[in-house]
């Protein structure tokens, strides 16, 4: 849940998984529906299927509980270098390296290094400093002490509360003097990530066809953006909306009646800023049900995992 989510929004989701599944054993056997139900709203629903592999794959080859080798630990599903190396050092102080954007930031700074972090050359540089830094600690801990877990952490912390990306507080840092950023004021340019991406504009349309309170939805495909999810039928357009009742006709299948606005949605996904527009549809007759895509009333809609735009539509067709 800590990949690429702060630590304030992990926890009610953590609370409320640790309710449901708390074991290794129940999340391996969990329901698809069940999992992406409680990661709804976390993004980024990858993590959670390879969770999932991850925990059946601890029960067949490591008899249900989490290895400790970091090996064992990397050749996990969705598990990479840095979440090894945080699991392996911070659960159990073995003396592996980390290196996220908190990370980053502290070693490019205290350091000085200039070339961007995210190309080869730099970034190797950035994990050799950082499994120096853990290697030092744990060769200098004493008995019964946590060093190379200590130290990982305090450096995450540093970066996420003193060392932050804009306005960090260097007169309250304890490294300052070590920093080669602040001696020659280079603070606020490093790391050097870069340019950023151009923003891309996409629109898209949906539509909230309601037949005699049951609505139509469709499971998103498995491999797409947001795969398994649900949502409403919708299709990606830069048509006005005087074309809107034959676009609904051509997504939907059925004979359409009538098409009203309901609500326009605002969100982004990495470099796209997304306008989804919301309309209610009437038509005449229905469409078939099928494993991917159903007639659901109000109830039944809250049990599914919505992508985040289409469960903000769902709130409004709700006024809630």
């Amino acid at each position: 849940m800590l990949q690429q989510t702060q630590v304030k929004t992990v926890i009610p989701y953590w609370e409320r998984w640790m309710r449901e599944l708390p074991t290794i054993q129940s999340l391996a056997s969990a329901s698809a529906e069940k999992i992406h139900k409680l990661w709804e709203g976390l993004g980024y629903y990858t993590r959670v299927r390879n969770m999932q592999k991850a925990a059946q794959e601890i029960v067949a080859r490591h008899d249900g509980k989490f290895p400790r080798d970091f090996d064992d630990i990397l050749a996990l599903p969705g598990i990479g270098r840095y979440t090894a190396g945080a699991i392996a050092s911070i659960a159990f102080n073995e003396p592996r390296p980390i290196l996220d954007g908190n990370v980053i930031r502290v070693l490019t700074r205290v350091f000085g290094i200039e070339e961007n972090p995210r190309e080869k050359t730099a970034n190797q540089k950035l994990w050799q400093l950082a499994e120096e830094l853990v290697t030092t600690a744990a060769r200098h801990a004493t008995r019964n002490t946590q060093q190379a877990s200590h130290l990982n952490q305090s450096l995450m912390e540093l970066g996420a509360l003193v060392c932050t990306p804009r306005q960090p507080a260097c007169l309250l840092c304890p490294v300052r003097s070590e920093c080669v950023a602040y001696r020659t004021n280079r603070v606020e340019r490093l790391p050097n990530l870069g340019p950023r991406a151009v923003a891309t504009s996409r629109r898209f349309v949906a539509f909230v066809v309601n037949h005699r309170g049951r609505f139509l939805v469709r499971q998103r495909p498995a491999g797409a953006v947001n795969a398994h999810l649900w949502e409403f039928p919708n299709i990606e357009t830069s048509d006005d909306g005087a074309v809107l009742k034959r676009l609904a006709a051509r997504e939907l299948g059925l004979r359409i009646t009538a098409v009203e606005k309901h609500c326009t949605v605002k969100h982004s996904i990495t470099r796209y800023r997304i306008t989804l527009e919301a309309y209610e549809v009437r038509c005449a007759g229905v469409k078939a049900s099928s494993a991917k895509v159903r007639w659901l009333t109000h109830k039944e809609l809250d049990a599914l995992a919505f992508t985040s735009a289409h469960r903000k539509i769902l709130t409004h067709l709700r006024g809630v």
